[in-house]
């Protein structure tokens, strides 16, 4: 008789490290890592076969916390580590953990890679648009004005969006979220969790000691209905409270415009619908700025490409197919020259 021995499902408990979580009170990353928590028995992975990789910042501890394989590497740095960690062992589940700092700054040219090359790795960057380890320096994401401790009199650098950074880059899987948006941020993890790709995931996040309420008419309960355009695929375009605000393509401006009162009129039928496959409007939905016009939260664009570590593996099988008999047989093949003894 053959005995079916069954494998004990994975909790949430049991990808919570024993470390002390150190953070500081009221930080938005708490609520982060409450949702990765709920996220990763879901997916069915053995936790030996995750891999946590983050570069330098308060969301940089991230690998201490989730019971799993990682690397707390060096500045800007996290993306080359987890290719390499990728390229090694394709077989493995691959997470990115950087901060506004640390991934757009210095470690801005090696995320750009990271998308373009579309490397089979989870992005989770957490925004709170400022330096907020090194106590409260401006970031590349704080808006332009912003009065830090290394900008008095303010910023004068015009901020990036994470999210255009991405889709201009190639990323295959742009999304957005928040830190405290529960069901919402657990969905875009679980979405971008099952992706063929690079799926890049930006998280607003409260930093409560250097930089409150930075996104509080976003994430506000009082403002959030009116303020944020909770994407939905094959959907419109629609939000407030009573969903009577949309979207619209201007035809004569070639950007989204926004229609009131929808319904009335027949005007829901001039509605943009959402469509995540479409670079397009994923590039209009980026270029949407608040407070002129509501924040898109959700998946912007998602889209099946070829990943990297896939086109190695087909490069490594095609060299062993016509390669010329070992290395000797490789230096003295072609144009061969002897140098003479001196």
């Amino acid at each position: 008789m053959t005995m079916v021995v069954e494998t004990a499902r994975l909790t949430q408990k049991d990808f919570a490290s024993s470390d002390d979580v150190r953070w500081c009170p009221g930080c938005g990353d708490y609520g982060i890592l409450s949702s990765v928590l709920k996220v990763l028995p879901e997916l069915e992975i053995p936790k030996e076969n995750f891999v946590w990789v983050s570069g330098i910042g308060c969301s940089s501890r991230f690998p201490y916390y989730v019971d799993t394989y990682g690397f707390h590497s060096i500045h800007g740095r996290a993306p080359a580590v987890a290719l390499g960690v990728k390229a090694a062992n394709p077989k493995l589940s691959v997470w990115l953990v950087t901060g506004d700092g640390d991934g757009l700054s210095i470690g801005g040219n090696h995320l750009m890679h990271c998308f373009r090359r579309n490397l089979d790795v989870k992005v989770l960057l957490f925004n709170n648009r400022i330096y907020g380890l090194t106590k409260g320096q401006y970031s590349p994401t704080s808006e332009l004005g912003k009065q830090t401790h290394s900008s008095p009199f303010g910023s004068a650098d015009r901020p990036v969006d994470p999210i255009r950074f991405a889709l201009g880059c190639g990323a295959t899987f742009v999304a957005r979220s928040y830190d405290t948006a529960g069901a919402h941020l657990v969905d875009v993890l679980r979405r971008a969790a099952r992706h063929r790709g690079t799926a890049f995931v930006e998280i607003l996040q409260n930093c409560h000691v250097f930089n409150d309420a930075a996104f509080e008419q976003i994430t506000n309960k009082a403002s959030a209905s009116a303020n944020q355009l909770r994407l939905e695929n094959g959907k419109p375009l629609v939000y407030g409270e009573a969903k009577d605000k949309g979207l619209a393509l201007d035809p004569a401006t070639l950007s989204l415009a926004k229609v009131e009162n929808v319904g009335s009129n027949g005007s829901s039928k001039s509605l943009m619908v959402h469509d995540e496959s479409s670079p397009i409007l994923a590039q209009f939905l980026a270029s949407l700025s608040f407070p002129e016009y509501p924040v898109p939260l959700g998946v912007l664009y998602a889209n099946s490409l070829p990943t990297y570590e896939d086109q190695l593996h087909h490069l490594d099988i095609q060299a062993k197919e016509t390669a010329r008999g070992g290395l000797q047989a490789l230096l003295k093949s072609g144009q061969v020259w002897q140098v003479p003894a001196a």
